[in-house]
């Protein structure tokens, strides 16, 4: 079976290769694209491929905006980090979905689910039409504030004043722009949900950044990136060589 794999982060494309393979070493990856533009011409012409795995936010926009341009008559399973509510217009739609990161479990269900489907639906721009405006007309609602303790005080921060929020000996901190730090009782992963991502990264395991905070970014060896934030940190921010690509990505989106 041979199938298309779209896809604008490296590593992400590379693990589902990879985990296609183990599943099924007759699955043939014709292609990988990683842009609208690039998909827009691939499939303005005829395909062979009778499947199509499609990450949502790609480094020029959303990968629905391909519908709008040309008509894709294959059946696509969506890998997606996206909230339960796009979730659920992806299944009102008939279009299956994986969460990100893909594990080898819930690709191979999703493989099986297409090969038990006796009359698969190819997916149009019809199809499409009301995922598209969820989310650009209904996307989920991110954090605009946070209300801090610090000692006897509550204190309001609104979410574009926060430079970086980062670990310290187990503890979140917030780091304003004007350099004023606070302790939040919160997990960095409970925060990478509630902030917008097209303003905040988790750059690595201790850092979640404001894209506003960056003052610059140094190649590193091994493929890896230094980021220097305003205000300085005491501890330097590195991002891995798997992540490399798709931060600086997001920093030039």
């Amino acid at each position: 079976m041979k199938v298309v794999i779209v896809e604008d982060e490296l590593a992400a494309s590379d693990n589902l290769k990879y985990l296609l393979n183990v599943i099924d070493p007759d699955i043939e990856v014709v292609t990988v694209l990683d842009t609208v533009k690039s998909c827009i011409a691939y499939f303005s012409k005829p395909s062979d491929a009778a499947l199509i795995f499609m990450d949502i936010h790609l480094g020029d926009g959303l990968s629905f905006e391909i519908f709008d341009h040309v008509s894709v008559n294959i059946p696509i399973i969506f890998t997606t980090a996206y909230d339960e509510y796009a979730l659920k217009a992806f299944t009102v739609n008939s279009i299956d979905y994986i969460l990100k990161p893909v594990l080898q479990e819930e690709l191979s269900k999703a493989l099986d689910k297409f090969r038990n489907l006796t009359n698969a639906q190819s997916l149009s721009k019809t199809d499409l039409t009301d995922v598209l405006h969820l989310l650009k007309g209904q996307q989920k609602t991110y954090k605009a504030n946070y209300l801090i303790a610090h000692r006897d005080e509550l204190i309001p921060i609104k979410t574009e004043d926060i430079a970086y929020f980062y670990i310290d000996t187990g503890i979140v901190k917030v780091v304003t722009h004007q350099n004023k730090v606070f302790s939040m009782d919160k997990k960095l992963e409970d925060l990478e949900h509630e902030l917008n991502p097209a303003q905040f990264d988790r750059a690595n395991r201790q850092f979640i950044i404001n894209r506003n905070a960056i003052a610059k970014i140094k190649t590193y060896f091994g493929g890896k990136l230094i980021v220097n934030v305003n205000p300085p940190t005491s501890e330097r921010i590195v991002v891995s060589k798997a992540k490399a690509t798709q931060f600086k990505n997001w920093v030039n989106s």
